[in-house]
């Protein structure tokens, strides 16, 4: 990319980014004057702006560099958001919209394309952190994403007119306190050969521009869970008959399954941490120590943003969540009025306020205890609670802090308490999470049929273009694979591809399964992929795959050696370069001799 001073634009891989505007809390700033140097455009504000100025410095890195200012405001005026408008871009055919959290998609789509599902959250028009963009003539893609995470939010705006396309990107500063001068977060534009380059190039800068550096374990993470076969309807005497089937399991098969985990359900209420249901009548710790015993690191579920109203935590502290600001009743994130109220009693759940100093020495209390169990694997969802609210909706028991200023605070109490112990971020901002979690779900609930919300066509749709901060901000989490021959719509070659795709994704590998009931060949495919180390992966035909249903999976050894996976995602057959794959149906390209040959099915 090449900045054009003189035209204030930006041009470079088949693309033209131009019209540049000045945002102030979503809207352009009243500009009363535009200055051009070499480097850099400046524009003087109007209005009741009066005084103050907003400057674009461009810095030529690895692509450019871009810092956004606002110097000369009156301190006094809170602001909500600082960002640019590219009003112009010409040349473009798809972009990536990326959201914000472990749920809320990462798909290409093109200007005026409709949404993927009816959830507002996974919008085509708002994206976060970073965009590709592709050209409409030649290949490859430019990337555009802010470099700094752990301060504030950072969003894109996309228009739907396909004749009269513009992005904003913006940085929401929450109406915190300043002395006049703002900064937006950095942002860097590069070309690159394509999305999954681009994206794992601005990972790497990601991890550069991070205050701490990433967490990433060498070692695959692996294990069982029991969330996707016994969901919230567990008992102590159930987990053991899971526990010692997975003993048996690594044991017969020589794998290295290292995590136990004990996921929601035995809690009475989303809050009380340290309450048990009447299922654990000896309680947690004696079990986490049994699991320990079998050779597990035992690991327990908690979401630690979430309070029921049934729980006794409200019941007895309800100072402790977060208030409406219009109303000054507690904020209801999520709300269960009618026959389906999940697995407990509350109809609605409320984000817990971390910034009460009573509630952060509770929290404290809750994984400080659980650790002292014995506790070495975290598992924390929902904790896009603490990141969803500004101050335009949400009353905070200490004002001025931004949104992740907020979220930060819970997220570096956890690192904290559970020292060096493994954590899982679920539900979690990807990027605000760096150097604290040290593995993070980047899809769906894998679901038990291929289409819908909760399914593995949602769950394949948002990781190919999410993997590559895997190895690099984090061990990439693909959720559990399915093994069980009942109690799914899955047919045998979507439960096999499924478990190639999670298992060669390189990062956490885990099932739900009661692994002393698995038919033998689907045993052997979970022994074999336990036994491969954490691989390096790439998805080189992203910008192809939902033109011809195929994903290709390349996935790399620490010995040098490669698998390639060719997974036809599509009902009917298919083929890729010269290779035919019946409807859901996985291929493996392997050298002779590669240990996965005893799991690829004959010709």
């Amino acid at each position: 990319m090449r900045f054009d001073p003189d035209a204030a634009a930006f041009e470079g891989g088949g693309l033209r980014l131009a019209g540049l505007q000045p945002l102030l809390d979503g809207a352009p700033a009243p500009v009363v004057e535009v200055s051009r140097t070499a480097g850099a455009v400046e524009w003087r504000l109007g209005g009741e702006l009066a005084g103050a100025r907003m400057r674009l410095q461009v810095r030529a890195a690895d692509g450019l560099d871009l810092a956004l200012t606002l110097e000369g405001l009156a301190p006094d005026r809170a602001v909500d958001s600082l960002g640019l408008r590219f009003a112009e871009v010409h040349g473009l055919a798809r972009y990536l919209r990326n959201g914000y959290q472990s749920w809320d998609g990462s798909y290409l789509t093109a200007p005026g394309d409709p949404p993927p599902d009816d959830n507002p959250g996974r919008s085509p028009r708002l994206g976060f952190a970073f965009t590709a963009l592709l050209p409409q003539t030649g290949d490859g893609a430019v990337v555009l994403g802010f470099l700094r995470h752990d301060r504030f939010q950072s969003r894109f705006r996309f228009d739907d007119d396909p004749s009269a396309f513009s992005l904003d990107v913006e940085t929401l500063w929450d109406r915190t306190a300043h002395d006049g001068t703002l900064a937006a977060e950095p942002l860097r534009l590069f070309d690159s050969a394509g999305v999954e380059a681009g994206a794992r190039a601005w990972a790497r800068d990601v991890a550069a521009a991070a205050p701490t550096p990433p967490r990433v374990p060498a070692r695959r993470i692996t294990g069982w869970c029991s969330w996707y076969n016994l969901y919230a309807a567990i008992d102590e005497a159930t987990i053991r008959e899971h526990l010692a089937a997975a003993a048996d399991f690594r044991r017969r098969h020589e794998v290295p399954l290292d995590v136990f985990l004990v996921d929601d359900g035995f809690t009475p209420e989303m809050g009380d941490w340290l309450e048990v249901k009447p299922q654990f009548p000896r309680g947690m710790a004696p079990l986490v120590a049994d699991i320990a015993g079998a050779g597990f690191t035992p690991g327990l579920w908690i979401a630690p943003f979430m309070v029921g109203n049934r729980s006794r935590l409200f019941a007895e502290h309800p100072d402790w969540v977060v208030r409406e600001r219009a109303t000054g009743e507690p904020l209801a994130h999520m709300k269960f009025y009618g026959e389906f109220r999940w697995h407990k009693r509350s109809e609605e759940y409320y984000p817990l306020d971390i910034t009460h100093p009573d509630a952060e020495a509770y929290i404290r209390r809750v994984f400080r205890t659980w650790r002292a169990w014995g506790v070495g694997y975290f598992k924390t969802d929902f904790m896009l609670f603490g990141a969803e609210y500004g101050p335009d909706r949400a009353v905070w028991h200490t004002p001025g802090l931004s949104r992740i200023a907020i979220w930060r605070r819970m997220a570096q109490l956890v690192r904290e308490e559970i020292g060096e112990a493994l954590w899982l971020g679920c539900g979690c901002p990807l990027w605000a999470s760096v150097g604290l979690v040290d593995a993070m779900r980047i899809g769906r609930d894998v679901g038990i049929g291929w289409t819908g919300d909760h399914s593995a066509e949602s769950l394949l749709r948002d990781q190919v273009t999410r993997n590559h901060g895997s190895g690099v901000l984090w061990q990439a989490d693909p959720d559990c694979i399915l093994l069980r021959q009942r109690f799914h719509e899955l047919t045998d070659a979507q439960v096999r591809s499924l478990a190639l795709f999670a298992g060669l994704a390189g990062g956490v590998l885990m099932t739900s399964d009661k692994l002393d009931e698995l038919p033998p060949e689907r045993a052997a495919l979970f022994a074999a992929l336990l036994r491969e180390p954490a691989l390096a992966c790439d998805f080189p035909a992203l910008e192809g795959h939902a033109a011809d249903g195929v994903i290709v999976q390349q996935a790399r050894r620490p010995n040098g050696s490669t698998v390639t996976n060719l997974f036809n995602t599509r009902a009917q057959p298919n083929t890729k370069d010269g290779v035919r794959l019946g409807p859901y149906e996985s291929r493996l390209l392997l050298a002779p001799g590669d240990p996965l040959e005893a799991v690829q099915p004959p010709d």
